[in-house]
């Protein structure tokens, strides 16, 4: 799959790869789903959509865009397998992280974000902090019969060497499994559910975990509120 111009439709004075502070990498991988498709569309849709943003943020006052540098890398085509798709996506992040600069990686099912966390330690190094904002707590050890199943991703990062902790936000669907996992790793595993979010006042908690440490934050898109942003294989209301 080919990645259109590049994201937010950046010129080559701001996005050219050695002026630039943040790659955009598109992993359009998509083998484990279990209901809705098309997570391989979503890097190219993503991009497409991005040129419509205006570079603008009212907040900082700027176009931080223009002041860092976007550049957008080739499309990655992984393996259909999930675990060698999982080595090729980590092999491909370590490249891009080594270069200094902040990587983003576009998805594509869950899934890759085993291969994103694991090439960011071997680059990096450890420990890292993994912060999930997702709908599911994806920390079963196997899915229809797949330990890289898109609901096991949180599990497998966990087993990482120099993964320290994962923090999950908005949680609306666990299992008994998961519940149980979760209950006998409290330093290592942390869940809000969604009510907790809306509740307030796991903020300083939170704030205290994430302090002065290494962060990789997960976005799965059913992490949001589906009457919003439907576009999700599994949601959850």
């Amino acid at each position: 799959m080919t990645t259109p111009d590049n994201f937010l439709g950046l010129d080559e004075a701001a996005s050219a790869f050695d002026r630039a502070g943040v790659l955009v990498l598109p992993i359009p991988f998509e083998a484990t789903v279990s209901y809705g498709g098309g997570t391989a569309d979503g890097p190219a849709a993503i991009i497409t959509a991005s040129q419509q943003v205006e570079l603008y943020d009212r907040e900082y006052g700027e176009e931080p865009a223009m002041r860092y540098g976007v550049h957008t890398l080739p499309a990655l085509a992984p393996p259909e397998e999930p675990a060698a798709a999982v080595d090729a996506i980590a092999a491909a992040v370590e490249a891009a992280a080594r270069s200094g600069k902040l990587v983003v990686g576009l998805g594509g099912e869950h899934t890759i974000s085993v291969g994103v966390g694991r090439g960011l330690l071997a680059a990096l190094g450890g420990p890292l902090t993994i912060v999930q904002l997702d709908a599911h707590s994806d920390l079963r050890d196997s899915y229809e019969d797949s330990p890289y199943s898109h609901a096991c991703i949180a599990r497998r990062l966990l087993e990482a060497p120099g993964v320290e902790q994962v923090l999950q936000l908005g949680i609306r669907s666990v299992c008994g499994e998961e519940v149980d996992f979760v209950r006998h790793r409290p330093t290592r595993a942390r869940v809000w559910y969604a009510e907790d979010v809306h509740a307030g006042g796991w903020q300083a908690e939170f704030i205290e975990r994430v302090r002065g440490r290494r962060v990789f934050l997960t976005i799965d898109v059913d992490g949001l509120d589906p009457a919003i942003v439907p576009a999700t294989g599994t949601p959850e209301p």
